[in-house]
């Protein structure tokens, strides 16, 4: 009888210990189009590196201190990732997540507010990664009014987890800050994020940080998404009309996310992208088109407050979509797509590095 309620005993801690680990590790959303084995995002890296060699000297890059990626499956863009995320190399990064629609939905579709977690930990090919300090020091300074707190939400959320096994690649050791961005008029972001920004330089001033080697800021967005199944079929669904969307993102990345940065970039991204009353135009359907700003505004506050009579300066690293790549031939368990792609359904997306001058 004593031996019975011993191992009646042990279950139940086991099963309290389970559900509590259970709350505090944040489940992975996709477990299809990431790579969540040390093996997995090891073999992709290897082929990445065999496959598309730096044509740049990466010792004469300069260092950077944020950047742009997508969040679409490895087997699709894992390409495009990877000129930036071999360039990461703080000990922090702050994630900048979008919050899909899927996801508003389900949550009631809040607007003008960051998204934080409580969740010790997210999952990681190598180990669990841990959380910085400065999401708690955010949670505590930050105007409650524009901030909601969800578990919920980040965990159907797929564009914050798509960075970390790449992050975790090239750094076991990282810890990071998850914030989903919501939906906002330009103003709204300009007031948000120089809030937020006050609020991280005084943690890097604080810690004795330096932006780029202890502290990066990443921005998840994925470009154009085209075709019938996204409303936007503007140009029709040939290789002309694919050439002419494509056209149209390189022209706005390059107009607007690259070389000098100052406010005026992320502004004249939101009118590309929006309009004046923010409805998308019908062959630009970004679903970056709040994560980027809002970074953008962010990291170039931050910037003014830690490192004054610098520039910003930033430089798109590679843009492709789902058609032009198609799928990188990784065939072993661990490797899968989504969604499928054609002329009828692709999306675009690209890497981006920022640096100070």
């Amino acid at each position: 009888m004593k031996k019975k309620l011993l191992i009646l005993f042990v279950m139940f801690v086991v099963m309290c210990f389970s559900v509590l680990f259970a709350q505090e590790l944040r489940p992975v959303r996709d477990d299809i189009g990431f790579c969540w084995q040390a093996g997995q995002i090891e073999r992709l890296v290897d082929y990445l590196k065999t496959s598309f060699p730096d044509k740049e000297d990466p010792g004469r890059m300069p260092a950077l201190i944020a950047g742009i990626s997508p969040h679409d499956d490895y087997l699709y863009a894992g390409r495009v990732y990877y000129p930036l995320f071999k360039r990461i190399k703080a000990k922090e990064v702050v994630i900048f997540g979008v919050t899909h629609s899927t996801v508003r939905k389900k949550i009631g579709d809040p607007q003008d507010r960051l998204i934080f977690d409580e969740y010790k930990f997210w999952r990681g090919p190598y180990k669990n990664i841990e959380i910085s300090p400065l999401r708690e020091f955010l949670k505590k300074k930050l105007d409650k009014n524009r901030c909601i707190v969800s578990n919920e939400a980040h965990r159907l959320e797929h564009s914050i987890e798509a960075m970390l096994p790449f992050l975790q690649y090239y750094n076991r050791d990282v810890k990071i800050t998850p914030v989903m961005v919501t939906g906002m008029n330009f103003e709204n972001m300009q007031y948000l994020a120089a809030e937020l920004a006050t609020h991280i330089a005084a943690y890097i001033k604080e810690n004795h940080l330096e932006i780029g080697k202890d502290i990066f800021f990443l921005i998840s967005a994925d470009a154009n998404h085209y075709g019938k199944a996204f409303d936007n079929t503007a140009f029709g669904e040939d290789e002309s009309a694919h050439q002419l969307a494509t056209g149209s993102d390189r022209k706005i990345a390059a107009m607007f996310l690259s070389g000098e940065i100052s406010e005026k970039k992320p502004a004249g991204l939101t009118e590309q992208l929006w309009g004046k009353t923010y409805k998308h135009y019908g062959d630009r359907v970004w679903c970056g088109k709040f994560s980027i700003p809002f970074g953008m505004l962010t990291v170039l506050s931050i910037v003014e407050k830690t490192a004054p009579g610098k520039t910003l300066t930033g430089k798109i690293l590679l843009y492709s979509d789902t058609y032009s790549e198609g799928v990188l031939p990784l065939k072993k368990p661990g490797y899968g797509i989504t969604a499928p792609f054609s002329l009828k359904h692709w999306v675009g997306f690209f890497s981006a590095g920022y640096f100070l001058e």
